[in-house]
């Protein structure tokens, strides 16, 4: 019964002391409150599940293991704690009795008496190092919480940032590639496309440097033949009269220059007069026929008159009507005499005519800025001064209308399109003075284009500027000849 006794206090001992030499921590992880869980850690941490073909990454860049010397020896292995091999006990013959596995409890007493005081004094010890230690495996529970937790966190953010990075390393590809085929467009370009079309540009501007050297030399012939004033050197007719209907009347029955006086008070000046159409009688007030006279003139231009009346044909008399524009003074000083009538002629590039005839016309004084009324159309050109373009609608045709309307010049904007704003000026912009409304349906005063037809490019300003009578040839469409010829208007017997 001792014997067993003895046997039984032995291996409660080693038990202690084991417990004493070794961790007791499980594989399973230890929260801060010594609590055990089972918890397994997500591999994905916070990153959302983006679902397809997700998958992750390890990082590069792994962070090395802890180092350093452990407070701790080994574990014991299971097969050490299950099989406690107890020592082989020395015989004490002077003692009569056993020696304890631990060199610290000395000599067990058959009796057990002295086995009982030194347990209890080992009992005391043992407590005392277990409170010592308690706190010291409860710091190193909580370290190694924090370590994990830390651990675990810069795992999470290794991979979020190797996934950003992976991302980028994408994206920077895709535009690497993208800036590789650019660049070899863009070499390909330089070295074939670039000088194919220099070699091209400069056979163009070849061809357009003869061309301005040729426009050169003719510029240069027309000023050595322009270096004096041109003069009509052929004779003035003995015949002349208030105006041409008077002079028709007076005997002079051909179509050529000749002198007028419509009021005594005012010297006397010369105009053509057509004595051939409907039986004569008409004036000339305005003629196009080849470009040959600039109609962009100044208000005080206009109002004056310029250009060339009549032109010597080598019969010894002016039979050949120039480019010319009366003047608005003399104008409404003719129409103001009395009842006026006025025929509007003119010829496409093909060679075909037509006219337009108004029974009444007069143009008032400078005062109301030459104010325009017509009335009375007859004829097959379109009735352009009092219907306005007949292709248009509503208000865009009504505003072509150039009954009722004061004349403009590029200095002297008296148009309905925005008075007095100097961007928005119909002289300006459709090349000649006129009778301008919002702007025109006509145009006779425009920009003179060879060959009828031009576009928008050609124009200087993007309109429609040329010698244009819409009704009959449209907006671009410039005529090759037009004239405005006026007489007392009377009654055929």
């Amino acid at each position: 019964m001792r014997t067993l006794l003895v046997l039984c206090l032995c291996l409660y001992v080693a038990w202690a002391q084991d417990n004493l030499e070794y961790d007791d921590y499980d594989m399973d992880t230890v929260t801060s409150s010594g609590s055990k869980t089972n918890e397994t850690v997500d591999a994905r941490g916070h990153r959302p599940n983006t679902g397809n073909r997700d998958r992750y990454n390890a990082p590069r860049n792994n962070p090395p293991p802890v180092s350093g010397s452990s407070r701790y020896r080994g574990r014991p292995t299971t097969t050490s704690v299950e099989r406690s091999v107890v020592q082989e006990k020395k015989e004490q013959p002077e003692a009569g009795g056993c020696t304890h596995p631990s060199e610290e409890l000395g000599v067990l007493c058959p009796n057990g008496c002295e086995l009982k005081t030194m347990l209890l004094k080992q009992e005391k010890n043992v407590k005392t190092s277990i409170n010592e230690l308690k706190p010291q495996v409860d710091d190193l529970s909580q370290s190694s919480n924090n370590v994990f937790n830390y651990v675990n966190s810069i795992s999470n953010t290794l991979r979020e940032r190797q996934i950003v990075i992976n991302d980028n390393n994408r994206v920077v590809s895709q535009y690497t590639d993208s800036v590789e085929e650019q660049h070899v467009y863009i070499k390909e370009t330089v070295d074939t496309v670039f000088p194919s079309n220099i070699r091209v540009l400069q056979g163009v501007l070849d061809k357009i440097r003869l061309k301005i050297q040729k426009l050169e030399k003719a510029i240069q012939a027309q000023r050595e033949e322009c270096k004096e004033p041109c003069k009509t050197t052929c004779p003035i007719p003995v015949v002349s009269g208030k105006e041409c209907e008077d002079v028709f009347r007076r005997g002079g029955r051909d179509s050529q220059m000749y002198l007028i006086q419509p009021d005594a008070f005012y010297p006397a000046y010369k105009v053509f007069c057509d004595q051939t159409t409907q039986n004569g009688g008409w004036l000339l007030i305005q003629n196009r026929l080849d470009g040959s006279v600039e109609f962009g003139r100044r208000w005080d231009e206009y109002r004056r008159g310029f250009g060339n009346i009549a032109l010597d044909s080598g019969k010894g008399h002016c039979e050949t009507p120039g480019e010319y524009w009366l003047g608005n003074d003399r104008i409404s000083q003719v129409t103001k005499m009395g009842p006026t009538e006025v025929l509007i002629e003119m010829q496409d590039w093909t060679g075909a005519k037509v006219h337009a005839q108004y029974q009444q016309f007069t143009v008032q004084s400078e005062t109301s800025n030459y104010i325009l009324a017509v009335d009375g159309y007859t004829g097959n050109a379109g009735n352009c001064f009092l219907e306005g373009s007949v292709e248009l609608f509503g208000e865009n045709r009504t505003m072509t209308i150039h009954n009722g309307m004061m004349f403009s010049t590029y200095d002297r904007d008296n148009d309905n399109w925005n008075p007095g704003n100097p961007s928005k000026q119909c002289s300006k912009e459709d090349g000649g003075g006129w009778w301008y409304n919002r702007c025109h349906s006509a145009n006779p005063n425009g920009r003179y284009y060879m060959g009828g037809s031009y576009t928008a490019q050609m124009a200087k300003h993007g309109t429609d500027d040329g010698v244009v009578w819409m009704n009959w040839k449209g907006s671009w469409y410039s005529l090759k000849a037009i004239s405005m010829k006026i007489r007392p208007f009377f009654v055929p017997q």
